[in-house]
């Protein structure tokens, strides 16, 4: 019976760790990118690159951790086509 419960309590902690790994959104500022494959870092630029985003496309600013799953794809797929240099970041 003490392996049995064991056995349970070892195979469920297992079972949480992927779901819990998974329902972080983000880690050391690197986000994933699903559409694309990639992962993105964020840093300085990449703040930057979002609020251009939003001011090309004339919505009210949503900050990023408060983006939906839709409007952070939206911008992934926008910054894929807006690259540092095309936006003229300085890149150092």
């Amino acid at each position: 019976m003490k392996k049995m419960i064991t056995a349970l309590t070892l195979g469920t902690g297992l079972m949480l760790i992927p779901g819990y790994l998974g329902a972080q959104d983000h880690h050391d500022d690197r986000y994933y990118d699903k559409h694309h494959k990639d992962y993105h870092q964020w840093n300085d630029h990449e703040d930057r690159a979002y609020h251009m985003y939003w001011e090309q496309h004339h919505h009210a600013y949503v900050d990023w951790d408060h983006a939906n799953a839709r409007q952070r794809q939206a911008y992934w797929d926008w910054r894929h086509n807006h690259s540092d240099a095309i936006l003229k970041i300085n890149i150092r």
